[in-house]
């Protein structure tokens, strides 16, 4: 390396000094200046704190500012029946879900991956930004919920109101005024307005909320996000996601391009097209946007992927196709190859779609070459099951649980590993069908019980990631931050990462393979450097975790086999279960003890079952001989109280009354009288702590959702997955 060079990498590792990694002030106070969180104040806690070279490289050169890529939500229930939305917390429709998978197959296609994504509070728009990501493969990345971005509040004059019959009782002119003219406001909405939200959960932060805006309010709100965050973000080479709604994506185009306020009035933004800017840089450091031939317009610098329109005419295709001929579309194994041929068989359906006589003889063809296909219909019945009623035995309340301190653990819900008995680790499986179930069921038992979470904290394995999001939606908290670290990340078993354990069983004996399983500083065998189960293959990890220091060995072997200098981080190749316990339990410690448990709030960790066994270890204080004979369910939340310093389990009408007996209905392995001891309360008063040899967090009444939960046995499953059913129970 170049003397000036090292010269330079020691200097910015002593000052840990970056002109374009400056970190953002959290909290301002002028006006249209920061008043909230959003979330950074809890990311912050985990953010890189080591050297990285990039940090010096990029003070000699700054690197090339990244994309902006700005999405408006899909088609929600209130778009598809032309009703005035705003701040109303609806949900997407079914073809708005469709519009949103469309978007991020353009995404890929284009060759676009995500860094960070920005997105608003209101549910249309984070479930679009879920959609994104993961058709993207980067649910991992980091996303931030503002209300900044919000779309615009359209007051009680609009808000609700039908477009249609509006215009025809208040005249086409005062209608358009209040809906396109950049300074005119709808009447204000009253506080006792049946859509006010200004008490909503979702804004408890801020010291007030909108009661009404103009399209320039609006986008103004939308400037300090940009100025103190996105801009910032672009700045440093990252590709931005913004995932948000007509008007606030509008204020973020009139920024960027300079936009005439007579001019901004004209530009739109379809639902899921996604419309992306390059930019360069001035030698001053600022940034301006890069014009091509593909740009929308001469107000208008970025460029869509794709001609508005032609979706929606494609999908209205395809909805008569599966109407007229059930079963047509099959599926591949590979993600992104199932995404592309889902991509081109729409630009197909484009093709068709343009031509309905050619679509009535594609369709006449289909039907004589196909019999007709049996509805895909869920053939199984649920078991009979007793519910238990079982009133209270003391004034314990679950609201008075709730409103203390508790720590919810939940194991992410069951994967398609899980169900083979396959070594997963690292390696990122998707929930499978009764993993979909299990996770809305956590939420809903989570909302019976009346507890409001307000933070989530998980790993970078989808598994967990979707888990978490399940459960959110199910509580109706989809805003709530969602931190991710690799520090929560499942146990890594190096080279027996997605083996078979029976196969394992059988070839090494059951010696060796409880060593390798459940040895409590017992490594399985690494992986190796280029093997496809090692993490430092994966580009999350390789290009995301920075938290570790550099890895000599690792580095040579990379630059030798590259023919060029590779520094690679010391990313484990297998780990003991005591690897897995030491970056889990300081993570808790350090990060979200104090900046959640201390303030007070109360916390879901989403997690694999050995992240989750070094939380319940700290947590219980289990000794380390029989941390292993701890067992997690999927899907169960646990509950910590912190003031009681017990676990116990919700509820849900289906537990016997006796504690014993109650246990028994999930295995915790051998060491349940571990995680389920009597509470202990440092307040002689404390009625709870004195009812504690009861393990479950009794109802008074089962809520219904919860009594018409089907439960599918595994035949129905079967059965279900032959006939092409999809089973989405809970």
């Amino acid at each position: 390396m170049h003397v000036t060079t090292a010269l330079l990498l020691a200097a910015a590792h002593a000052l840990q000094v970056n002109h374009i990694f400056r970190r953002p002030t959290p909290f301002l106070n002028e006006k249209n200046t920061f008043t909230e969180d959003d979330g950074y104040k809890l990311l912050e806690g985990h953010r890189e704190k080591r050297f990285s070279v990039a940090w010096a490289r990029d003070l000699l050169r700054p690197p090339k500012p990244g994309k902006l890529v700005l999405v408006r939500h899909g088609e929600s229930t209130w778009n598809r029946n032309a009703t005035f939305t705003g701040w109303t917390d609806v949900d997407l429709s079914e073809r708005g879900e469709r519009e949103v998978e469309h978007a991020s197959r353009l995404l890929l296609e284009a060759g676009i991956s995500v860094d960070v994504c920005y997105t608003s509070r209101l549910r249309r728009a984070i479930r679009s930004s879920w959609i994104l990501l993961k058709g993207l493969d980067a649910v991992y990345r980091p996303v931030f919920k503002s209300w900044r971005l919000n779309e615009r509040h359209y007051g009680s004059g609009l808000t609700g109101l039908s477009k249609p019959r509006l215009a025809e009782e208040l005249g086409e002119a005062r209608v358009q005024a209040w809906r396109h003219g950049l300074r005119d406001r709808p009447p204000p909405m009253p506080s006792n307005h049946p859509l006010d939200v200004s008490s909503d959960r979702n804004y408890a932060d801020l010291e007030s909320t909108p009661r009404t805006e103009s399209l320039e309010d609006t986008m103004q709100r939308a400037l300090p996000l940009w100025r103190e965050r996105i801009e910032p973000d672009l700045r440093s080479g990252k590709t931005v996601l913004v995932v948000a709604h007509g008007n606030s994506l509008r204020g973020l185009v009139k920024h960027v391009d300079g936009v005439s306020d007579e001019a901004i009035v004209d530009v739109s933004i379809p639902n899921g097209i996604p419309l992306v800017y390059s930019f360069d840089r001035f030698p001053s450091g600022d940034l301006i946007p890069h014009r091509t031939e593909q740009s929308v317009s001469a107000h208008v610098s970025g460029a869509f992927l794709e001609e508005r329109g032609l979706l929606r005419a494609a999908l209205e295709a395809e909805a008569e196709l599966v109407r007229r001929v059930p079963g047509h579309l099959r599926q591949t194994d590979q993600p992104a190859v199932r995404a592309l041929a889902k991509l081109e068989l729409e630009r197909k359906l484009i093709d068709l779609a343009a031509d309905p006589s050619r679509l009535e003889r594609a369709v006449e063809r289909s039907r004589e070459k196909k019999a007709p296909a049996v509805d895909a219909l869920y053939m199984g019945l649920p078991a009979e099951r007793v519910v238990t009623r079982i009133p209270k035995q003391s004034t314990c309340q679950p609201a008075a649980f709730a409103a203390s301190d508790a720590i919810v653990i939940l194991r992410h819900g069951r994967t398609e590993h899980n169900k083979l008995g396959l070594f997963t680790g690292w390696e990122d499986a998707s929930l499978a069908k009764e993993g979909i179930a299990e996770a809305k069921r956590a939420g809903q038992l989570l909302r019976a019980h009346g507890f409001a979470v307000d933070a989530v904290y998980t790993s970078w394995l989808s598994r967990a990631i979707e888990t978490a999001w399940l459960a959110l939606q199910e509580l109706d908290a989809l805003w709530v931050p969602i931190i991710k670290s690799w520090r929560l990340n499942e146990r890594m078993y190096g080279a027996l990462t997605g083996l078979s354990k029976k196969a394992i069983l059988g070839e090494h004996g059951e010696a060796r393979f409880k060593q390798w399983r459940r040895g409590y500083t017992t490594r399985p065998p690494a992986a190796s450097s280029f093997s496809p189960s090692y993490p430092g293959n994966d580009e999350r990890y390789v290009r995301y975790l920075t938290d570790v220091r550099y890895s000599f060995r690792e580095s040579l072997v990379r630059s030798l086999a590259s023919g060029s200098l590779v520094l690679a981080r010391k990313i484990p190749k297998a780990e003991s279960l005591k690897d897995c316990m030491d970056r889990t339990i300081p993570f808790f410690t350090d990060e979200i003890y104090p900046r959640v448990v201390e303030q007070r709030k109360s916390v879901l960790v989403s997690s694999s079952e050995n992240a989750i066994r070094g939380l319940l270890m700290h947590l219980c204080d289990i000794p380390s001989e029989r941390i292993a004979e701890v067992e997690i369910p999927t899907g169960l939340p646990l509950v910590f109280d912190v003031k009681r310093r017990c676990l116990r389990l919700l509820d849900d009408g289906r537990y016997p009354a006796d504690p014993a007996e109650a246990l028994a209905r999930w295995n915790f392995g051998t060491a349940s009288d571990l995680l389920f001891r009597p509470c202990v309360s440092d307040d002689e008063d404390d009625e709870c702590a004195a009812e504690l040899p009861d393990p479950v967090l009794r109802l008074a009444e089962v809520p219904s959702y919860l009594e018409d939960t089907p439960s599918p046995s595994v035949d129905d499953m079967v059965v279900g997955a032959l006939m092409g059913a999809e089973y989405m129970g809970g």
